[in-house]
């Protein structure tokens, strides 16, 4: 027989603290962007392709603001209680678990939702009261509204290339954030990342930087998206662990990205021509 309901024990804040300072070097002014919607309690987001360091950005900026950073992997069979939290069912009693989202606004912490259009529309309408001047999030199991702090903000990110009519933020979600878009760093600064995240030379890491560029060109051929910074470091690190540069390239940067052979061929020809 269940006797009892009660709140289950939580994990320390402590846990969600960046450590180390991440490595991210910015392209424009979005530091300086993200600290006045900080200072100003405007939810922020993020918009831009896949692996071009929305993520790292969030992870720079909580280390920056010493905040807790609780991140979410949106999906489609996220739903609100996976966010706000529910009872579990321990032993003979009844606990309350927090979600993620609820446990950010408790502890002051910063909440990035990740891909949020992976997310169903239901589930996002949840956010809503936090992303207005009200800033409150009502827990209907509990029958309690908790109050945003201020130090608490939530931040969202997606890729708008991939974005359809089914899935694409309401324009109801949408016009709650300021947005800041990123895209692949500039030749000159994105050699200087691929160095330093992978470990080879700038040598290396320019001939790398210039097969993305060519391959991002086959977008308009095909390609649903361009090589990703992100890649291009698994590339650099397979070389500086001594695997052949061109099998590095066509395993990292070109299998991930498409899995149409004449396109393969087309990229692994461009690879072959740099990498002589």
């Amino acid at each position: 027989m269940l006797t009892k309901c009660g709140l289950s024990e939580e994990l320390p804040v402590e846990e969600y603290l960046i450590a180390k300072e991440p490595y991210y070097m910015p392209v424009g002014n979005e530091i300086d962007i993200f600290m006045s919607a900080y200072r100003n309690k405007l939810p922020v987001n993020l918009k831009g392709p896949t692996g071009c360091g929305k993520t790292r950005f969030m992870e720079y900026m909580a280390y920056k603001l010493k905040r807790p950073l609780i991140t979410v992997a949106c999906h489609e069979d996220l739903t609100a209680t996976d966010l706000v939290g529910r009872f579990l069912i321990k032993g003979e009693s009844v606990e309350w678990s927090d979600g993620p989202l609820t446990k950010a606004v408790k502890s002051g912490a910063i909440c990035y939702l990740d891909e949020v259009v992976e997310a169903r529309k239901d589930t996002i309408v949840v956010i809503h009261p936090l992303t207005d001047d009200r800033r409150i999030m009502p827990v209907d199991k509990l029958g309690v509204i908790l109050k945003a702090p201020p130090e608490f903000m939530l931040c969202i990110s997606y890729n708008p290339g991939y974005q359809s009519v089914v899935k694409d933020l309401k324009q109801s979600t949408r016009q709650r954030f300021v947005a800041i878009d990123f895209d692949y760093p500039p030749s000159g600064l994105e050699i200087k990342i691929v160095a330093h995240e992978s470990g080879v030379d700038e040598q290396m890491a320019g001939f790398l930087v210039d097969i993305a560029h060519r391959i991002r060109n086959f977008k308009q051929h095909g390609l649903e998206e361009g090589v990703s910074t992100r890649l291009l470091i698994y590339a650099g690190k397979l070389i500086k662990d001594g695997i052949n540069p061109k099998e590095a390239c066509s395993i990292a940067m070109v299998r991930p990205i498409t899995d149409n052979t004449d396109l393969q061929k087309s990229i692994d020809e461009i690879i072959s021509t740099i990498m002589e």
